[in-house]
């Protein structure tokens, strides 16, 4: 068991641990790395994290985090507005940005549907979803979901809540491989997979 001069570091080194990724061999590291910092570079760096939680907003069209009620994609008069992407969180908006490959809107659910891990259709923005295709304007629905078991039943489940709905719903092609989480896809890939989607069939 790791043995802290002070009890101010064991805090820190416990607080840091909790972060993804990160074990406490890495949090004792960063931990002493603020301390040798300026007492400005450690307050700035705590203020930018509190206001990231605090000030934080999601877009009320896309789900999108943002700064403002309606993010800059959605603000956007040059994008492409009767086109919808639908990605399982703000990490797969970013990737597919980067790629340059796409100038439509996005649609963040927040997840994908999985039982087995308490996430159930009603914890995601589907509905949301369904209800902004039924205020028109939207041609296309893109799925651009992780190519699991998750990610492919939530496309058949938004699929049959757009039944009906006069929408093409088309889906990544499959240049990103079957089993394939979409956020660990190169650019490349994921580009040419938004390029040359195809029809989405049940």
């Amino acid at each position: 068991m790791q043995s802290y001069p002070s009890y101010l570091l064991e805090n820190a080194v416990n607080q840091l641990s909790k972060l993804p990724g990160i074990g406490k061999k890495s949090a004792l590291r960063l931990a002493l790395h603020l301390l040798k910092q300026e007492q400005q570079d450690v307050a700035d760096f705590a203020q930018a994290i509190l206001l990231l939680k605090n000030e934080v907003k999601y877009c009320n069209v896309c789900k999108n985090i943002s700064d403002t009620e309606v993010c800059q994609i959605c603000s956007d008069t040059s994008r492409q507005t009767d086109v919808v992407c639908v990605v399982e969180t703000i990490k797969e908006v970013m990737l597919i940005e980067n790629t340059g490959q796409y100038r439509g809107l996005y649609h963040v659910l927040g997840g994908v549907i999985s039982p087995i891990d308490g996430v159930h259709p009603s914890d995601l923005e589907i509905e949301s979803l369904v209800q902004r295709v039924k205020q028109g304007g939207v041609k296309e629905v893109v799925l651009a979901l992780s190519t699991t078991m998750e990610g492919d039943t939530t496309s058949y489940y938004i699929a049959r809540k757009l039944a009906g709905c006069e929408v093409t719903l088309t889906t990544i092609a499959r240049g990103v491989s079957v089993g394939d989480e979409l956020q660990y896809a190169d650019e490349l890939t994921l580009g040419k997979s938004i390029v040359n989607r195809v029809p989405y069939k049940n």
